[in-house]
């Protein structure tokens, strides 16, 4: 365990008081087993005084326990679990955790979940959720998907299987954080539509499930239908809103939602042309209570912002790399997204938006952006270091864009940045950290050919302030930002790679 304490001389900007503070950084001790090479890794968060990570090493399943100084506690086998296991998700809570694990034995797929305690002890029996005939091929990829409403105390497990019509059969379990059998359903959406998919599954904290169904212009183009899908709690079919374009065309949708107000937030950037420059946001908000759309509109950008966000490109193509990465709703009916510019390079091939985004995936009922991976966003997996040969990522400035409550843009800033690697990029992009006074980024910076862990921090004025770097790699540490948790409302878990081994590091703010 290493611990360095940074003082920083920054005043921290509330909205009704400021403070000063610092930055505390705890490593964990790499252990020999946890080869990067290897081993799969996601932060399951903080139980009771307990910090819990699930360990994936060619097949051995383990969780490693730490405590609040990052020393290790115990490495516990997880020896129930079965050979295949296919995808394991998991929630934290105050004094427990879920795991939610899927794995083929012969036929069929088998979802189970399982409540266990700070010591990772099992809590009772492993329950059994439902099982899927496959056939005796490999099964690759996970059957069931799992979400968790934001509060954790609704979490849903759904399939989705298709008829000889092109609908969408929908099997859905919706359970308390005992694993207690709210609802399940069973029920049809219709997908007659060509070229058309699914996207953004999000879990209400009543338990509305809610996603987008939409359907693209030709094979490579952008969005030219869309609308908003919700099944309430305890009903047996799905609400369709449809979303009037008025002949304009969206690029990857997002939701969020606003708990408190019974709202789900949309925002899109979107084109005047099937595959045309990205013109501005589409942006607005569905209030479940009245069962409407309120204030969808379209926000053109103006010339200085575009001004502000060209890199080497045109005015007119200004925002044509960046990606919607996140929505922060705020208290007072407005919002906040971040957007990041993104692409990347393989040989002579030139760099295509609408390639990224859409086709490799087709038709699939489920739908991940090219930036997105299946996994839980806290997973990592040594997969990708091999994958993508030749490859050569960028990552470069994230937008970071404030809506008032009438859909106008109050302020804007950018945090600049230039990221680049070849055929990986675990450490590339960044995570984002809300601490309620600031919003805290912390990404890689390049530095004499490695890098330089950097903190950004935007106050909810658009200040943008750069904290003093912790230089992270002279202790020999290569953090992936990435891969990181939130666990606490001031603290944060980033996996780190040194010499070989997977560790991590602790910032409490």
């Amino acid at each position: 365990m290493k611990t360095i304490v940074l003082s920083l001389g920054v005043i921290a900007f509330t909205f009704c008081a400021t403070s000063a503070w610092s930055q505390q950084v705890t490593y964990s001790m790499p252990q020999r087993n946890d080869d990067y090479r290897n081993t799969s890794v996601e932060i399951i968060g903080k139980v009771e005084n307990n910090i819990l990570v699930y360990k994936n090493n060619r097949g051995d399943n383990t969780i490693s326990i730490y405590d609040e100084n990052m020393r290790l506690v115990k490495n516990v086998p997880l020896q129930f679990l079965p050979d295949r296991v296919l995808n394991v998700d998991f929630a934290a809570y105050p004094d427990h955790f879920q795991m939610i694990y899927q794995f083929q034995h012969k036929a069929y797929v088998y979802c189970y979940g399982v409540l266990m305690d700070q010591d990772a002890n099992v809590v009772g029996q492993p329950l059994l959720i439902d099982s899927s005939r496959v056939g005796f091929g490999n099964v690759r990829a996970k059957i069931y998907s799992v979400i968790h409403s934001d509060n954790g105390q609704r979490v849903l497990i759904y399939k989705i299987n298709q008829d000889n019509d092109y609908n969408n059969v929908f099997y859905t379990f919706l359970f308390d954080p005992q694993l207690n059998l709210v609802n399940n359903s069973r029920l049809t959406l219709s997908m007659r539509e060509n070229r058309s998919f699914l996207s953004n599954f999000l879990l209400s904290n009543d338990g509305h499930f809610a996603f987008v169904r939409v359907a693209r212009a030709g094979a490579n183009g952008n969005l030219s239908n869309a609308a908003l899908v919700i099944k309430p709690p305890m009903t047996d079919s799905f609400m369709v809103h449809p979303l009037n374009l008025q002949g304009k065309y969206l690029d990857e949708m997002k939701l969020k939602l606003d708990n408190m107000n019974n709202k789900i937030f949309i925002a899109s950037f979107y084109t005047l042309q099937r595959r045309g420059s990205i013109a501005g946001l589409y942006a607005g908000e569905y209030n479940w209570n009245g069962g409407a759309f309120d204030d969808l509109k379209f926000i053109p950008f103006s010339d200085n912002l575009k001004m502000d966000a060209k890199d080497n490109s045109s005015l007119n193509n200004a925002f044509n790399n960046f990606f919607i990465r996140q929505l922060v709703v705020r208290g007072d009916g407005g919002f906040l997204l971040t957007a990041e510019s993104y692409y990347t390079t393989q040989g002579n091939q030139p760099w295509n938006r609408w390639n990224y985004m859409y086709s490799p995936w087709g038709f699939s009922p489920y739908y991940y952006p090219y930036y997105y991976s299946p996994f839980s966003p806290f997973y990592y997996n040594p997969f990708y270091w091999n994958n993508y040969q030749g490859t050569q990522y960028h990552y470069n400035d994230v937008a970071i864009l404030s809506y008032g409550a009438d859909g106008k843009l109050e302020w804007s800033n950018f945090i600049r940045k230039q990221q680049s690697d070849d055929n990986s990029d675990a450490f590339l992009s960044y995570r984002m950290v809300n601490i309620a006074s600031a919003l805290q980024f912390i990404y890689n910076e390049p530095f004499r050919r490695s890098y330089l862990i950097t903190v950004m921090s935007v106050t909810p004025d658009g200040k943008l302030t750069k904290l003093p770097t912790l230089r992270g790699l002279d202790q020999g540490y290569q953090w992936m930002p990435r891969y990181g948790k939130q666990i606490s409302s001031r603290q944060v878990v980033i996996p780190c790679i040194y010499r070989n081994s997977v560790c991590f590091a602790k910032i409490d703010f």
